[in-house]
């Protein structure tokens, strides 16, 4: 890769929930795990780690392998497709906690760009149709086809909700007719050999109802969850995360969580008992993480980012705040715009 600092292809930037996903897509395409993570540092503890994240160097090590192993050039938009909105946690918690299908759009590019910051991103749009445009700032040279497909892949995943007719431009060739990649977008067209890799779509005329979308996704999460073998600490752990993730308002409590997981109570405490935490904590680290992130990265009101959050008012939102960091929302968001 053609990176002049090479001191920042070693800051863990990624969470380790992107590459634990991806082993498995490649494992189900009978790739082993051994054969990716070969002299590339990542080991099994740090995908299994809910916390851990990894660096340019060893996430591009393991697709570097991976995009020769893949038989299917369509493979990496197809990993994308299946990165849906709980897939980015707090991605999927701000879209499907969005009113506003134009600033939905604007919030996929702002989170991505958070959670998954492998490509720079620029957004415009003309009339009901926006433009999304992938930009190469790494110099991934010949992982950034594959790099690509994997955003276009995900994005598309993710507007569908709210928008159609897809354009999918990239800026290399393929040997697959466009056919076999429209029976992956149906709604959609792709073009190769474009001058820029970019997706543009337009607005539905009548947006899916966020309730809707919210449902579908948590019975979604719900479904896996129950197909998964829950039983080991770290591994409920690892689901209860996913899960306020998804979905950290009102709604996200012991009760709940534990019968999305299909366990009692009492044993969902005893699992996270086990790892060293609580409910609580979970929660409240997930929040903090949360809250910071909109308070330092967006304009939504306070009020609005308390409700979000699951507080009564805004008042028990800042206390707990305060709490956690040692200063107000107020604060940290004064802070945010002098920096900016």
């Amino acid at each position: 890769m053609d990176i002049s600092n090479s001191m920042a292809l070693q800051v863990p930037l990624i969470s380790a929930r992107y590459a634990r996903r991806f082993m498995e897509f490649m494992e189900r395409r009978g790739v082993k795990r051994a054969v990716l993570l070969s002299d590339t540092s990542i080991t099994d503890s740090m995908l299994n780690d809910p916390d851990a994240s990894i660096s340019m160097q060893q996430i591009t090590s393991a697709l570097q392998k991976a995009d020769w192993l893949m038989n299917d050039e369509r493979a990496a938009f197809q990993f994308g497709q299946q990165l849906d909105l709980p897939s980015h946690g707090l991605l999927g918690f701000a879209v499907l906690g969005q009113d506003n299908p134009r600033q939905l759009i604007s919030m996929i590019v702002q989170y991505l760009r958070v959670g998954l910051p492998l490509m720079d991103m620029e957004l415009h749009s003309t009339g009901s149709t926006f433009h999304i445009r992938l930009l190469d700032t790494w110099g991934l040279g010949e992982l950034a086809p594959c790099v690509t497909k994997m955003y276009m892949g995900s994005i598309h995943r993710v507007s569908a909700e709210v928008c159609d007719h897809f354009n999918f431009q990239f800026a290399f060739s393929s040997n697959r007719d466009t056919s076999s990649w429209q029976s992956l977008a149906p709604d959609g067209e792709f073009h190769f050999d474009a001058p820029y890799n970019q997706i543009s779509m337009a607005l539905k005329g009548q947006p899916t109802q966020k309730d809707t979308v919210s449902l579908r996704f948590l019975l979604a999460r719900s479904r896996n969850a129950k197909e998964e073998k829950a039983g080991l600490a770290d591994e409920t752990l690892m689901q209860v995360r996913d899960m306020v993730m998804s979905q950290p308002g009102r709604s996200c409590t012991t009760a709940n969580i534990a019968r999305r997981l299909d366990i009692s109570t009492r044993t969902l405490r005893q699992h996270l008992a086990s790892a060293g935490t609580s409910f609580r904590e979970v929660r409240n680290e997930i929040r903090e993480n949360f809250a910071t992130l909109y308070l330092n990265d967006t304009n939504v009101p306070l009020e609005s980012i308390a409700e979000k959050l699951g507080f009564s008012d805004q008042a028990s939102f800042t206390k707990a705040y305060r709490a956690w960091t040692g200063k107000t929302p107020g604060d940290v968001r004064k802070q945010s715009r002098k920096t900016t």
